[in-house]
């Protein structure tokens, strides 16, 4: 294949001015932009995020099923303290976990504040990326440094998706976006 035909297949989608690749690849697993978009706080752009799946979803019970390699990607679109970031993700997980799988979620939540406060905060164009990664666990991976060991437990990956994909998101129409909604 010409080194043109490769170039053409490798398209991104822009979202707030952010580059998305519409295709990434997961420890050798090829990944598909199943939908993107930005979070809104009150009038203000929080970030994009782009869900990478390795074949499309459109419910929430789809994305947290997938079988393989997944990743959610974000990148800031204004400073934020990224304490109190960890913070909100803490509450984002117990606002859309079931009751009985919070205390098994705990220690990986500390964890991940932790992580959070030390980068005190995040910048405009600076991005996140939590990948789940079958028989390694979910990789946190923050301004191109992965961040410690992954998290073991299989349920850690879902509870941060349902942050953004659960009965109570962080913002519905990111959740559409993210599941490839029209807006």
């Amino acid at each position: 294949m010409s080194l043109f035909a490769t170039l053409a297949l490798a398209a991104s989608v822009d979202v707030g001015g952010v580059k998305m690749e519409d295709r990434v690849e997961l420890k050798g697993s090829p990944l598909q932009l199943n939908g993107a978009g930005i979070r809104h706080k009150a009038i203000f752009k929080v970030y994009a995020a782009g869900l990478y799946l390795g074949k499309k979803a459109a419910t929430p019970e789809d994305v947290l099923a997938a079988t393989g390699p997944r990743r959610l990607s974000i990148t800031m679109l204004r400073e934020i303290d990224a304490a109190e970031l960890g913070k909100l993700f803490t509450r984002g997980v117990e606002d859309n976990s079931p009751k009985g799988e919070m205390s098994r979620l705990i220690p990986g939540l500390i964890r991940m504040s932790q992580i959070f406060s030390d980068q005190k905060k995040l910048l405009p164009g600076e991005n996140f990326v939590i990948d789940w990664i079958p028989g390694t666990g979910t990789v946190l991976t923050v301004k191109g440094k992965v961040q410690g060991e992954p998290f073991k437990e299989p349920e850690f990956f879902n509870a941060l998706m349902r942050i953004w994909l659960g009965p109570n998101p962080a913002d519905w129409k990111l959740k559409d976006a993210l599941l490839g909604k029209p807006a």
